[in-house]
């Protein structure tokens, strides 16, 4: 019995071996994988607030349409807002860029005031952006061609603002198309920044909110010459007539002269105008009323024509009435393109330009200012063999006004941040020779009017308007 005893228990023993060692090595993988899960768990939990710091810059990207991308998260990163100032999706300003648009006559008869806009301000953009751009944003510069056609203005606004998805607009060119891409500007609360036109229609009382000049009024600029007509060379004010763009361009620059004179006594009802239609180069029915119109005046003829025009329409005029009236004056308003026009009267003739007076809203470009030396640095830089003019001048200093308050506002860059900026900046020292300064009710920067005056090899020389 003793022996029986031993021999099952013996048996009761190697069959519990038996049987641990065919349940141990399932038991030990069970507890690895139990092992493994929990590691893995507790690495993903250390992996949340990483990407939840993310996940408002994630949604400013959706909103705009913008598909995921394996850059994705380091623009995300940049743009994410501070927990004191979320950051909402701005339209046209991404992590690296903030795009303008300007919309300006690229072709057609006016193109060299488009062309030369657009390059000025390019080229400001491009000395900005290779110093590393603005809050490490690069500045882009959108073009349009609207031809200097109303119709067509109000298309190239529509392509900037829903196609390209500009933040603001900058340097459009032109009175008449201004009529059309303003309201529509002003609609969207868009900015509406340094246009080439001196038209009082972007200067209104108290300023609309969301346009920003930089340059003299035509109200500024034919006062001027007006007072230097009457003043200096000691004409009767009835002896001044106007030649002018039939349009919104030629009605501002009209008022201006007539404002003048009443400011002078005179009567503004007997003011002469001369028209011609916009684009066009047709200028026998002024120069028919201006004859018809000196045979009525023995005793106070048309001594001198202030001209509201584009290039190729003064240069004609001039041309067809030089040698009838000798001793005329002929003076016209910066927009006429003063390079381009000069070009236009020497292909005539030097008798054809030689003392014709030119109003300008920037420095002589023969000067040695700092500001206009730079300038034509950065335009023989990225513009070789350009040469260089007052229109792309101006481009060059409203692109450098509107840098300096980009750099002012700071990086949380929206439209409405910017305005404030700008009715803020004060004394602002470009190098013009004059401080910029805007306002809440002063969106107009600058208010000075250079005189010049072309000599016979095609130059301008500095006049003195006082």
């Amino acid at each position: 019995m003793t022996l029986m005893g031993r021999i099952v228990m013996v048996a009761s023993f190697a069959a519990l071996v038996a049987m641990a060692i065919i349940f141990a090595k399932p038991l030990w993988q069970g507890a690895r994988a139990l092992l493994s899960a929990d590691s893995s768990d507790r690495l993903t939990a250390k992996n949340v607030p990483a990407n939840n710091s993310l996940v408002p810059a994630t949604t400013i990207a959706a909103t705009s349409g913008a598909a995921p991308s394996a850059s994705a998260p380091a623009q995300q990163a940049a743009l994410s807002p501070s927990p004191q100032e979320p950051q909402s999706t701005v339209r046209g300003v991404t992590a690296s860029e903030i795009r303008f648009g300007i919309s300006a006559a690229l072709s057609g008869p006016t193109k060299e005031l488009g062309q030369n806009m657009q390059r000025g301000i390019v080229a400001a953009f491009n000395v900005a952006n290779a110093s590393g751009g603005v809050h490490g944003r690069q500045l882009r510069l959108i073009g349009a061609d609207d031809g200097y056609e109303p119709a067509r203005a109000a298309e190239t606004m529509k392509q900037l603002y829903e196609k390209d998805q500009v933040f603001g607009v900058v340097g459009n060119v032109g009175t008449p198309t201004a009529v059309v891409a303003l309201p529509y500007a002003l609609e969207r609360k868009m900015l509406f920044f340094g246009a080439f036109t001196g038209a009082g229609l972007l200067r209104s009382d108290p300023p609309d909110r969301y346009v920003f000049n930089y340059r003299a009024s035509y109200a500024e600029e034919t006062a001027a010459v007006v007072h230097y007509l009457v003043k200096v060379r000691r004409l009767n004010p009835e002896q001044i007539a106007v030649f002018a763009q039939q349009d919104a361009y030629g009605d501002s620059g009209f008022a201006g002269v007539a404002k003048a004179i009443r400011s002078l006594g005179g009567n503004d009802s007997t003011i002469l105008r001369l028209n011609y239609q916009r684009n066009t180069v047709d200028v026998d029915e002024a120069v028919a009323r201006l004859q018809a119109e000196q045979l009525k005046r023995q005793r106070l003829p048309i001594k001198a024509v202030v001209m509201v025009p584009a290039y190729r329409a003064a240069a004609k005029f001039i041309e067809k009435t030089h040698d009838l009236y000798p001793g005329m004056i002929y003076t016209s308003v910066s927009f006429v393109g003063s390079t381009a026009f000069a070009n236009e009267l020497m292909l005539l003739g030097k008798r054809f330009a030689t003392g014709v007076i030119v109003t300008q809203v920037v420095p002589a470009i023969d000067g040695h200012s700092s500001l206009v030396l730079n300038y034509k640095n950065a335009l023989a830089k990225y513009f070789p063999g350009e040469a260089p003019d007052y229109v792309s001048l101006e481009g060059y200093v409203a692109a450098n006004v509107l840098i300096a308050a980009l750099k002012q506002n700071g990086p949380q860059l929206d439209t409405e941040r910017l305005v404030a900026t700008l009715e803020d900046l004060r004394d602002l020292d470009i190098g013009l020779g004059t401080p910029v300064t805007f306002g809440r009710s002063e969106h107009q920067g600058v208010h000075k009017v250079w005189g010049t005056q072309l000599d016979a090899t095609g130059h301008y020389q500095p006049i003195d308007l006082q």
